[in-house]
């Protein structure tokens, strides 16, 4: 039986739930005497709902103040706000897909009982653990990780309209250290609340968690087996169909906008003059699809399966999903798309979006992480360059800015 492996990837290779929040703060010394209220007050609702006096005492011990850092984060949503190629360049690239492989092989034994367990496809698993948490190396970061007490509280005392989630999500968080699962210190996670490896709310974690090590509690915060056969039982519960993939690209046909979102079996879309870049035809052609279109009528298309919906209830936005899928085919051996993006530029490979950062540093105007990942800070940056450059703003991690960029 294969030992338990709890590091996350950054020491195996050598080394989604958002929230849109509107609210008003009131000053500091306020807000803090306010919060404070509001952990007093929610005690009995929690102690009525089953949660010990004393486990609620030591859990808030310590924790007198919201966080804002929970508010601003939960301002950016990149589900709907990036275009679908920079969502998919920032999650499956040449760093996602290196990191896979080499997590695929290290883990061989767990991922070999787990998807005989669950029918759930290994490189599945292995793009949600990448989405969640980049291979675990999230949960190291400091600057990301929250207390889950304080950030759902932060939620439910600030924000109304999300504080009935936020309140059920705190008992259903109190609940797990109570069971004895995590301490109250290692109850980590997202400013959403989102925990461990594969990133679960509370009560996901109450209805799916699973102890895949076998050491008596399901612990995704430390070990990837259990997070990632947590992940497993999710999929498999809402009808993971083993063996199937969860979408094709296709060549559409002209006029094909009109029928996006439609619903066809595989071989009634063939019949409409649907095919696959590759030339090979559909497995199952029983089997129903939708035609998703992301970028419009001018980018590439695709026929979504059943797999492609049930990823979905990770995280409920179809560039999500569509991520999954890339990155684990891409992890499994395969290729890019073979129809491009309409983005209007030349993109870059992942060493020269590293560069791009780099650049943008030494000019002073770019003080983040150097990742690749082209966000909110280096289009910031990005657009503040092209400005003093006198040249198009566009905010575009492109191969012309690259070049302007070297000459100067």
């Amino acid at each position: 039986m294969p030992g338990p492996i709890t590091t996350p990837l950054a020491r195996l290779a050598g080394a989604s739930f958002a929230l849109g929040l509107t609210f008003a703060l009131a000053s500091p010394a306020a807000a803090d005497a306010g919060f404070q209220r509001w952990i007093a007050g929610f005690e009995k609702t929690a102690v009525a709902a089953g949660v010990s006096p004393r486990v609620y005492e030591r859990v808030f011990a310590g924790v007198s103040e919201p966080d804002p850092d929970v508010i601003r984060k939960a301002r950016f949503q990149p589900e709907f706000r990036d275009t679908i190629w920079d969502y998919l360049d920032n999650r499956v690239n040449e760093d996602s897909v290196r990191d896979g492989r080499q997590a695929e092989a290290q883990l061989k034994p767990w991922l070999d009982r787990i998807e005989a367990r669950f029918g759930v496809d290994r490189d599945v698993l292995l793009a949600i653990w990448s989405m969640e948490s980049n291979y675990g190396r999230i949960l190291e970061r400091q600057d990301v990780m929250k207390s889950v007490p304080q950030a759902l509280a932060t939620l439910a005392y600030m924000d109304p309209k999300r504080a009935k989630f936020a309140r059920q999500q705190l008992i259903a968080a109190l609940k797990i250290v109570q069971a004895g699962h995590v301490t109250p210190e290692g109850l980590t996670g997202s400013w959403a609340g989102a925990m461990g490896h594969t990133q679960f709310i509370p009560t996901s974690y109450q209805a799916y968690a699973v102890d895949m090590d076998g050491n008596g509690h399901p612990d995704i915060w430390r070990s990837v087996p259990d997070a990632l056969a947590t992940a497993a039982n999710l999929l498999k519960k809402n009808g993971w169909q083993s063996g199937k993939t969860w979408g094709y690209e296709v060549v559409a046909p002209a006029g094909a906008a009109s029928l996006k979102g439609a619903k066809k079996t595989l071989a009634q879309w063939e019949t409409l003059g649907f095919r696959r870049p590759n030339g090979r035809g559909f497995a199952g052609g029983g089997d129903s699809a939708n035609l998703v279109m992301p970028a419009g009528p001018n980018g590439p298309a695709f026929l979504m399966m059943k797999n492609f919906y049930v990823i979905k209830r990770y995280n409920n936005a179809d560039k999500y999903a569509l991520a999954v899928g890339h990155l684990a085919d891409r992890i499994a051996g395969g290729g890019d798309f073979a129809q491009g993006w309409p983005r209007g530029y030349t993109p870059l490979s992942m060493p020269e979006r590293y560069e791009v950062q780099q650049r943008l540093t030494q000019h002073g105007l770019y003080d983040g992480k150097i990742d690749g990942k082209i966000g909110e800070s280096s289009k910031t940056a990005i657009t503040a360059y092209q400005r003093r450059s006198g040249v198009e703003e566009d905010g575009n991690a492109s191969k012309a800015l690259l070049d302007l960029l070297r000459r100067q």
